[in-house]
């Protein structure tokens, strides 16, 4: 075995890779959660008894101790997309980084690897961005030797992006972006981003454990081309076989719909504290104004870090991913056309 390492957010997207990759390379694995049932899925991930799971919270400094205590390494994974009650960005990227943080350095961890994102900015107009980079001052303020990650936007079989335009291509006669600019003229593709593959990630993290130099350091996860919005739709349309109108908006009408879906979101959790059913488990806003102000603002590289390249690790592009999990959007009709044509022929 390679050692102990502590998962905090392991039974999230990127998580799960995460510690599918660590079991397989012979690391004992203990993924810190706060539902064991909802992620009783990961035991499989390893052998037997390899991946355990332990209750705790970020809010819970004793637990969080309990947790990193005998580990060699601690991986923070822990990020939200809104806020939602109590879960704000600043408790849980900056605070509960910081509770991570001492812990690991008071336990007497070797290694701790701190999930960022790319665009941290304590001067950025988004809430979600500025906590990033408190989150990343905190941690580098308690465990100097950390190694931090600052991924572009993260895609997947069971990501959050591709998937949910896939899931507006079923309903929608319009596939929207927003852009300051004539959308078909030059430039006028709307936000840029860089999408990077969450199986390029997991393992630029295990092999920043496993090999020596990345104390302190910290890296620029993106994939290899830049995307505009409208590609991005496009190639959810193409591989859907919805055949959308792909149409680009101003931003203003983009905030102004997010400030109508908070508004909607907000009652329905008031609504819920009143019949005082929990409202966590319910899916957030799928836009909020801070995600707008995050979109203006772009997600590429900035070219002044290191990125996959120092692992020795060849970027995934979404095309050769992407297909084959957009495919579930698909009219019945096109997949049946499609398995008849490959049986004939």
């Amino acid at each position: 075995m390679a050692g102990l390492v502590t998962v905090f957010g392991g039974s999230g997207f990127v998580g799960r890779y995460v510690v599918r990759l660590l079991a397989a390379r012979g690391w004992r694995v203990r993924v810190v959660v706060r539902d064991s049932r909802r992620a009783l899925y990961l035991k499989t991930a390893g052998d037997l008894g390899q991946v355990v799971l332990m209750p705790g919270t970020l809010s819970d400094a004793a637990s969080v101790a309990r947790a990193v205590a005998g580990a060699d390494a601690v991986i923070n994974l822990v990020g939200i997309l809104a806020e939602r009650g109590k879960r704000t960005f600043e408790r849980v990227h900056a605070e509960g980084a910081r509770v991570i943080a001492t812990a690991a350095r008071a336990a007497g961890v070797k290694h701790l690897v701190h999930m960022s994102a790319l665009g941290a900015d304590a001067q950025s107009p988004s809430a979600y961005a500025r906590s990033k980079a408190a989150g990343e001052a905190a941690v580098r303020a308690a465990f100097p030797g950390v190694v931090t990650f600052r991924p572009s936007v993260v895609f997947g079989t069971e990501d959050g992006f591709f998937n949910r335009f896939g899931q507006l291509a079923q309903i929608s006669p319009v596939l929207p972006f927003f852009t300051n600019i004539v959308p078909h003229a030059p430039g006028g593709g709307g936000t840029q981003f860089q999408p990077v593959y969450v199986g390029d990630v997991a393992e630029a993290i295990v092999r920043s454990l496993e090999g020596e130099g990345h104390e302190g350091a910290t890296y620029e996860l993106g994939g290899p081309r830049v995307y505009t919005m409208r590609d991005v739709l496009e190639l959810v349309n193409r591989e859907s076989m919805r055949h959308r109108w792909v149409k680009g908006f101003p931003f203003i009408i983009g905030h102004v719909t997010a400030a109508i879906l908070e508004a909607i979101y907000s009652v329905r959790d008031l609504a819920l504290r009143v019949l005082t059913i929990p409202s966590e488990l319910l899916p957030d806003p799928p836009l909020t104004r801070d995600q707008m102000r995050l979109l203006e603002l772009g997600n590429v590289l900035t070219g002044g870090r290191p990125g996959l390249s120092a692992f020795g690790i060849e970027p995934t592009s979404p095309d050769v991913i992407a297909p084959s999990y957009l495919k579930r959007f698909r009219p019945v009709q096109q997949n049946k056309k499609l398995r008849l044509a490959a049986r004939d022929s």
